[in-house]
């Protein structure tokens, strides 16, 4: 049985018989688990996160920034990159944190037994409910962020794995994954644009995580900044949405969390590890730069 253009014929049982291609080929494998021995390393403070500055990443380090500006100070963590183009999520001290080996990943020290925290939907609802700040007590309000919460974690995944991939990271350009893909993200970024047609933020009148769940994936795409896809994608035409996405956007801690495990763009923009409130000031990318040249 042939499928499409008949280059593929469908085995009876899968088999990986060569690499899959496309910039992630080599870390994706079918089999979970450690490939190395390491230990993570832990700091001062009572939350440790591994991770990196991707959407799925910077959804906790905002919510981490978010909880500092209220004045939550038992909210200080250290933040540490996970390389997952080398392979670092494939440790064992980071597949103990996290068996699927994906960031972000957690380790709350609060208690008397450390508990881990993986997942990003996961890791914001602890950390909400820790707090209680940026999720709604009143029964109403609080079903409908967790309703716009769990849409986010259902729908991401066609726009990351599905469009994402097939528009700017497989090996060659393919017309009906592409075709299939960008209808089902303008349908998503239309039941957003469509809900905040009616309401300042996704749960309402109140900015919560669910916001800060949606906003690096839907926000960052409304805003040019995810695939280099608001052209092919007319992002503009959700104007709603794009409304929502600058005022988040603005926000201090916001800007601060898109900065955190940052290991790409300008240096300035780039803290790679986080451990103090004053690394934003004193330990971005530029800084180290003009150290290593003495320019500073």
């Amino acid at each position: 049985m042939s499928v499409n253009d008949n280059t593929y014929t469908l085995p009876h049982v899968w088999t990986q018989d060569e690499p899959s291609g496309g910039q992630f080929a080599n870390i994706n494998r079918p089999v979970a688990g450690a490939t190395y021995n390491q230990e993570l390393p832990t700091g001062k403070h009572p939350f440790q996160l591994y991770s990196l500055a991707t959407p799925n990443g910077v959804k906790v380090t905002i919510l981490f920034e978010e909880l500092l500006a209220l004045g939550h100070t038992g909210a200080e963590y250290d933040a540490w990159p996970i390389r997952i183009g080398d392979g670092e999520q494939f440790s064992s001290g980071f597949v103990a944190v996290n068996p699927n080996s994906k960031i972000p990943a957690l380790m709350d020290y609060t208690g008397e037994t450390p508990v881990r925290v993986f997942e990003s939907g996961s890791i914001l609802l602890h950390l909400a409910e820790k707090f209680g700040a940026f999720l709604p007590s009143d029964v109403p309000t609080r079903t409908e962020t967790r309703n716009w919460l769990f849409w986010q974690m259902g729908s991401a995944p066609y726009l990351g794995g599905g469009f994402g991939h097939f528009y700017a990271y497989a090996p060659e350009p393919m017309k009906y994954p592409i075709d299939r893909y960008a209808m089902e993200a303008k349908r998503q970024l239309d039941v957003l644009d469509r809900r905040l047609a009616e309401h300042r933020y996704l749960a309402g009148s109140e900015y919560t995580i669910a916001d800060i769940a949606n906003w690096p994936w839907y926000g960052a795409l409304a805003l040019g900044r995810l695939y280099d896809a608001a052209e092919f994608l007319q992002v503009q035409e959700y104007t709603h949405l794009l409304r929502w996405a600058q005022e988040i956007d603005a926000r201090p801690a916001v800007q601060r969390g898109r900065m955190v495990n940052r290991l790409w763009g300008k240096p300035h923009r780039q803290l790679h590890e986080r451990h103090d409130a004053s690394d934003f000031a004193y330990r971005t990318a530029d800084k180290f730069e003009e150290t290593a040249t003495g320019s500073g």
